[in-house]
């Protein structure tokens, strides 16, 4: 294979529309947060049916303990799946990600509970959830290197649809939880309702795998090890002289320290992602008392908020600076969460939440919207999927899969309901000084 073959391949994948680019990215992202979304709002709903104990905080602490630990199988999936698409490419990783993905979302969908099947239950959904973390580990890097590689200037535009599509799945779960709470008694919720959204997912599944199958591909640094010597003339400038046909290797080798950066630079947006989204229907049933359709109306404020304004803020960040505009959203949350949590704990309404949640969802729009594009900076073309994809599974195992049981426990330790306030502005500080090095240039000494 010779360059004239490399452009070729360059040009059919430009043949893509963008439109569909956008989609074919996109959906399998939207459909793992949903499927996380769904389990986080039904969180209080599964520890009765799947982790029932005396004490309802134990059962909640199972609940969220579940949800966590399956995201330490999501690096290995970023990692393998990573791997997979620089080597064979994108598409291909895409499409077994979304594959993967589907089969977990049919067992979360039609498991037996509890009371049918005894510590079969929360074992199989244990088992759900590492099946889609893992495959949904390869989603991120797979998909923001397709869009990233594009023949456009609009990089930070292209990936931040990225975390657009989590903003339209956080919307569809709620409106789905918010719909079930209202309309549905708890009898009826505890019987079939919390399976809804589960099925739903599944619905989705397939347009997804149909819409990818028929995507061009972009060729990638390290395909086989036919087009070594092609792919190091393309890539010299930022290899590092080592076999493509190793990422993984590579990548280990020679950016542990972008890796690490990378996951510092998601702590904040991870963080208030799982706190302010994720978590606050719990929080407002168990901390406000306020009733579950409350959370879930709140929700598709901060929902729609960043599905529309972030790729908004990846376009103005493609003209007037990346992490500017992340410096003065981390700044922001470090000011605001403490008065706002107060205020909420102080005056628990719908109003208060609902404008608390709002300004969550701009800040995160804000920082989301040249997020992906700057972590994609950090790595070469030869490892850039794998890159991609491990540091910010990394990241999201570290602040966003434990979210939801940290400030869980935090609570119950402490008895103050103004304890997730301190974990999110720790992780701000994080993020700050993280950005601080990508701004000034100090990757390369690390």
């Amino acid at each position: 294979m010779n360059s004239t073959v490399i452009d070729e391949r360059a040009q059919q994948s430009a043949a893509t529309p963008v439109r569909r680019l956008i989609v074919a990215t996109s959906i399998g992202n939207a459909l793992e947060w949903f499927d996380f979304a769904a389990y986080g709002f039904f969180a209080v709903t599964l520890s009765k049916l799947f982790f029932p104990a005396h004490d309802e905080t134990v059962s909640l602490l199972l609940t969220f303990g579940t949800f966590g630990l399956s995201y330490v199988f999501r690096p290995l999936g970023a990692l393998l799946l990573g791997r997979y698409a620089d080597r064979r490419g994108r598409k291909a990783a895409l499409l077994a990600a979304l594959a993967l993905t589907t089969i977990g979302t049919l067992i979360c969908a039609v498991i037996p509970t509890y009371a049918s099947i005894g510590l079969a239950a929360p074992i199989g959904l244990m088992a759900a959830r590492i099946l889609i973390s893992f495959s949904t580990g390869g989603e991120f890097g797979s998909g923001t290197a397709l869009m990233i590689e594009q023949e456009s200037k609009r990089k930070a535009f292209l990936a931040s649809w990225q975390f657009s599509s989590q903003g339209m799945s956080t919307v569809l779960a709620s409106c789905a939880g918010l719909a079930l709470s209202t309309q549905l008694s708890a009898a009826q919720i505890e019987s079939w309702g919390w399976r809804t959204p589960f099925i739903f997912g599944l619905l989705v599944a397939p347009v997804g795998l149909y819409i990818r199958k028929h995507i061009d591909d972009t060729l990638p640094a390290a395909a086989n090890g036919a087009t070594q010597n092609a792919t190091h003339n393309a890539t010299h400038n930022v290899s590092h002289n080592v076999s493509h046909n190793a990422p993984v290797s590579e990548l280990l080798a020679h950016s542990k320290g972008r890796i690490l950066l990378a996951a510092g630079i998601m702590a904040v947006s991870t963080a208030a992602s799982y706190l302010m989204i994720l978590y606050m229907p719990t929080y407002a049933v168990k901390q406000l008392h306020l009733p579950a359709s409350t959370g879930f109306a709140a929700t598709v404020v901060t929902g729609t908020i960043l599905m529309i304004f972030t790729p908004l803020m990846g376009h103005l960040a493609d003209r007037y600076g990346r992490s500017r505009m992340m410096v003065i959203s981390a700044l922001a949350t470090l000011a605001t969460i403490y008065p706002c949590f107060m205020w909420l704990v102080k005056s628990p309404s719908f109003s208060v939440l609902i404008a608390i949640m709002a300004l969550a969802g701009a800040l995160k729009a804000i920082y989301f919207g040249p997020l992906a594009a700057v972590l994609s900076s950090l790595f070469p073309t030869s490892v850039r999927s794998t890159g991609l994809g491990f540091s910010y599974n990394i990241g999201v195992m570290v602040f966003g899969g434990f979210t939801p049981w940290l400030v869980t426990a935090m609570i119950g330790a402490t008895h103050d309901p103004l304890s997730p306030a301190f974990y999110l502005m720790a992780c701000a500080v994080l993020s700050l000084a993280c950005v601080g090095l990508y701004h000034f240039k100090l990757v390369k000494y690390i």
